[in-house]
């Protein structure tokens, strides 16, 4: 599947591409050790989330959208140092962060202050999906790092090609003060095709209970079972899988 990500010609250049999401993993993934001694279960040596493939998998799919510009975070306030090289007719802001006024989220369960605002991120690059798919944005999953949580928001980008998709998320870390840097996740995409939902509920036959169990069993005696038997692995472009993945 292919998107298209376009921007205007004088910022090509200024502000961070969107990329696959694979090209923007954590530096803490990569820090994790992929065994840890569990001292809950008397000192035993355990795999640790590294090498858990659907977390890995996660953090790897779609695309990443990332941070306009440096942002400074002090006292709950925001600032930044940034004059992009945009026409004088141009109506797009040029701030990286914007903002929703407390009162829109009137009644969400959000666990706003009062008074709180939503922070906006700035994205300046337009979508445009294949003829049928929308795309679903939320926060870069499994970043709780990150001092903020990207609400989440379906957009139908094969007609909705031409505009902007810009990311409301919550501040979740009042304590938070430094720099948001640059190419900082906030927000990560994931192309999915409209089709209508049918579900087949039912109790397992003798066959598929035959086959769940020895799944279990398998699971229980083989580690890393999933990864070496079912993982399809991440998804190169020409549409191939990687078997196992590697990890």
């Amino acid at each position: 599947m292919k998107l298209a990500l376009r921007c205007l010609p004088e910022l090509l250049g200024h502000v961070p591409e969107p990329v696959p999401a694979r090209a923007s993993l954590p530096d803490w993934l990569r820090a994790l050790p992929s065994m840890v001694v569990s001292e809950t279960l008397g000192g035993v040596e355990v795999r640790g989330m590294k090498q858990c493939p659907p977390l890995v998998d996660a953090l790897s799919l779609g695309v990443m959208f990332r941070l306009a510009a440096d942002v400074e975070v002090a006292d709950g306030t925001l600032s930044w140092d940034w004059d992009p090289p945009l026409d004088a007719a141009a109506t797009e802001t040029r701030s990286p962060v914007g903002a929703h006024v407390p009162e829109q989220a009137n009644g969400a369960p959000f666990g706003l202050e009062p008074g709180q605002f939503i922070v906006k991120f700035t994205n300046f690059w337009t979508v445009e999906a294949p003829d049928g798919v929308s795309l679903l944005f939320t926060h870069p999953l499994n970043r709780e790092d990150l001092p903020f949580r990207t609400l989440a928001g379906l957009v139908d980008c094969d007609r909705f090609r031409d505009g902007y998709v810009h990311f409301p998320a919550l501040w979740t870390d009042p304590g938070f003060s430094g720099r948001l840097a640059a190419g900082t996740p906030v927000a990560q995409a994931f192309p999915i095709r409209r089709e209508a939902l049918e579900l087949s509920v039912a109790a397992m036959t003798d066959a598929e209970r035959a086959r769940h169990r020895a799944v279990q069993e398998g699971l229980q005696s083989s580690p890393g079972l999933y990864r070496k038997e079912f993982r399809a692995g991440p998804v190169r472009p020409g549409g191939s899988a990687e078997k196992g993945g590697g990890r």
